[in-house]
């Protein structure tokens, strides 16, 4: 080993890729409030050399992300990947073996591009029974089968909480501002390992 070249080796700047839909893309929040923008936050806090870049689109499914993602994977070189993706898919009932395979796509096209994938769990409220159990068993299972990091479920602490109603926007399904923080830590615990 060169003296020096480890240090050096851990001071390559991370670039992180984002790839959610409006729980990452600030919706109906002020900008700069949502968990991504804290998250340039903790790293600049933290002292981690990192950029992280939002592809975030409100109302996205794993389809839109599984389309977009060869491209932002050439332009932007992410060296570590978070997928919040899936909420989307679950809401509008398509079929889960779809959002499965779109995930395996993105997981091993992140993978191959050489970045540290991140998959962001989701759940659906218990309304949705056996159905909503498989979706959010998803994540774990593909996190397992992929060897992926995984933050089981990203609104951990917020819509599992008995004031969860408190937490949310009026239509209860994007969480306020206060919500964000939570979020962000909820990510923090799987991403910082990979950094």
């Amino acid at each position: 080993m060169v003296p020096g070249l480890a240090s050096a080796a851990t001071s390559q700047p991370r670039r992180i890729l984002v790839l959610g839909d409006s729980l990452s893309a600030e919706y109906g929040l002020t900008r700069g409030s949502g968990w991504v923008a804290l998250l340039e936050q903790r790293l600049a806090e933290q002292k981690i050399s990192a950029t992280v870049f939002n592809a975030s689109i409100s109302g996205d499914t794993t389809a839109g992300g599984r389309s977009r993602l060869p491209e932002l994977l050439k332009s932007q070189q992410p060296t570590h990947l978070i997928i919040e993706l899936g909420g989307n898919d679950a809401l509008r009932g398509l079929p889960l073996k779809q959002t499965r395979e779109n995930f395996e796509v993105m997981i091993r096209a992140g993978r191959a591009a050489g970045a540290k994938v991140l998959l962001a769990g989701m759940q659906m409220p218990p309304n949705y029974g056996p159905v909503g159990r498989e979706f959010a068993a998803l994540y774990g299972e593909l996190a397992r089968q992929e060897k992926v990091a995984l933050t089981p479920f990203l609104l951990a602490g917020v819509a599992d909480r008995p004031d969860a109603d408190a937490w949310f926007q009026p239509d209860r399904i994007h969480p306020l501002a206060k919500a964000h923080p939570l979020m962000l830590d909820n990510i923090w615990a799987a991403l910082k390992p990979l950094l």
